[in-house]
């Protein structure tokens, strides 16, 4: 374990590490997600909403993953089999309810629940908090299996948008071309092979040659084809209806489930619960200011989405069309936009061209957390653990990529759910989505949070965070609450506002309970 702590690879910069970090947070999530459910929420009010939930839930819980990155100086699960005591009253609590309601589930026989969550129940009692760390893992390999089948999809668009295949005069007939392009198998999964090859060409350089070089070239792109896009758009006749509707908050459109969507949005869209950030903080020098970092990631991250939808609104309002359609906004809505537009060829290849940048730069963090695994816990070559597990993704892929509308493909996977889950809603694709999505990521956030909180301690973490940020924890704030009462810096008479005071009363307090709320809300077990 020594001669590879020793061998580790690290950012070369401080500016690398932010765009690769800030390239993993970046992804299709800033472009696609958040500017369809920005129309469907009333537009301006829901991005102050989302602002808010950025700095929530955002802020403390990426400081939380790179800290515990950096000190440990592995991935998730290294980081915390290096650092999880031995006996976790709070983890065997934990363990404990999820064995209860196993039996609850076997009791009505839900059998195949049941069994899941006794088994995680079981780990949490064996392995306790490293079982937060393999959790990160799955997602990062499950999400970058249905990923890809969607950024697959850019790929092919950027072809069929060169070759003037995209020219629709009606959102009905991008619709139908949209359908019959994805339920093509050879193309889904042809455009799948590409996109899984691009990250694994990427990540099989390593993190200073491959990751961190390829983002100091992508992110400047991406950055650059918004700002195109986005003079195109406010250009055209009609585009200030846009402009106002994005910008100007209508919170009669703002209830309860808007807020809720917001927090889980925020969370999903920094790449927090996946283990990027944790396996990220890991290459990061002692000497490089991880609170500086945080904020420029999480800036970058919100600036990106919201010059996304900039650039998205004005063109959809110029050229007559809803704000809310939904998840077709992207594939669907924007080609006949794009169509009604002078050169429109040439801006709908632009904005494909854009998705993909997008999704590459998370797509190579996703494929590393996996790598980063192997390459720390077992050993293996990261160009053996590369190629192995970027062809492991892509078969898993191409289940996603065959069933994206139905189950026709895949019937006996669909019999083998149905029989043991009792339920399968929508297609393997939506299976992996909300197992990922909705199970894992929040669940993986809020237990992160419940352990720098509780079980690492928040002076620990700070401990970790003032080297290269001295002045993060010199100033004073309830610090007994936040649980740095013993900290030297912490002793005088009087105590003001500290950001690392704040910082532990959000991770302890607010943070879990607002991930809890969004959780249950994705769910379906809250309903406002």
């Amino acid at each position: 374990m020594e001669k590879t702590e020793a061998k580790r690879e690290h950012w070369s910069s401080n500016l690398g590490f932010i765009l690769a970090a800030a390239g993993s947070a970046v992804g299709l999530g800033n472009i696609w997600k958040f500017p369809y459910i920005t129309g469907e929420n009333g537009g301006g009010a829901f991005v102050l909403v989302y602002l808010i939930c950025i700095a929530i839930i955002g802020l403390p819980v990426m400081l939380c993953e790179l800290s515990l990155g950096r000190h440990t100086q592995r991935n998730p699960v290294g980081a915390f089999k290096k650092i999880t005591p031995d006996s976790s009253t709070l983890a065997h609590l934990i363990g404990a309810l999820l064995v209860l309601s196993g039996i609850f589930l076997l009791v009505f026989q839900d059998y195949g629940w049941a069994v899941v969550i006794l088994l995680l129940g079981f780990a949490i009692f064996r392995y306790s908090w490293v079982v937060v760390g393999a959790m990160g893992v799955l997602a990062g390999f499950t999400i970058l299996s249905f990923y890809s089948v969607v950024a697959g999809w850019t790929i092919g668009y950027i072809w069929q948008a060169f070759t003037g295949q995209l020219a629709f005069n009606s959102v009905d007939a991008a619709a139908g071309h949209f359908v019959q392009f994805i339920t093509t198998p050879a193309l889904a999964i042809g455009c799948h092979a590409v996109f899984m090859l691009m990250c694994m060409v990427i990540v099989y350089k390593g993190v200073q040659s491959g990751i961190e070089r390829w983002s100091k070239i992508l992110m400047p792109i991406l950055f650059l084809l918004l700002l195109v896009l986005i003079i195109r758009g406010v250009t055209l006749p009609g585009a200030m209806a846009g402009i106002e509707f994005y910008l100007s908050p209508d919170f009669s459109k703002i209830n309860a489930n808007s807020i809720l969507q917001a927090l889980g949005h925020a969370f999903f869209t920094l790449s927090l619960g996946m283990g990027a950030m944790t396996t990220y903080g890991s290459y990061v020098d002692k000497k490089q200011n991880l609170f500086i970092a945080t904020l420029s990631i999480a800036g970058l991250d919100t600036l990106i989405a919201l010059m996304a939808g900039l650039a998205i609104f004005p063109a959809v309002f110029a050229q007559g069309f809803q704000p809310n359609a939904g998840p077709g906004l992207v594939f669907q809505v924007l080609p006949t936009v794009f169509n009604q537009i002078p050169l429109g060829t040439l801006w709908a290849a632009i904005f494909f061209v854009l998705l993909l940048v997008a999704a590459l730069t998370s797509g190579i963090s996703l494929l590393e957390v996996v790598i980063a695994y192997f390459v720390d816990e077992k050993g293996w070559t990261r160009p053996r653990a590369t190629i192995v597990f970027g062809l492991v993704t892509f078969l898993l892929g191409c289940l996603s990529a065959i069933s994206v509308t139905g189950w026709e493909h895949i019937e006996w996977l669909h019999q083998l759910i149905l029989g043991v889950f009792g339920v399968s809603k929508g297609s393997f694709f939506d299976v992996m989505d909300n197992l990922s999505s909705n199970w894992l990521l929040p669940l993986g956030g809020l237990f992160i949070a419940l352990f720098v909180g509780w079980i690492w301690g928040p002076r620990q973490a700070v401990n970790e965070i003032r080297q290269g940020s001295a002045n993060f924890a010199d100033v004073h704030l309830f610090s007994l609450l936040a649980g740095l009462k013993d900290d030297p810096s912490h002793n005088a008479p009087v105590h003001v506002v500290t950001l690392a005071s704040l910082w532990g009363i959000f991770i302890r307090f607010i943070t879990p309970v607002a991930v809890l709320f969004a959780f249950f809300y994705t769910i379906g077990w809250l309903k406002l």
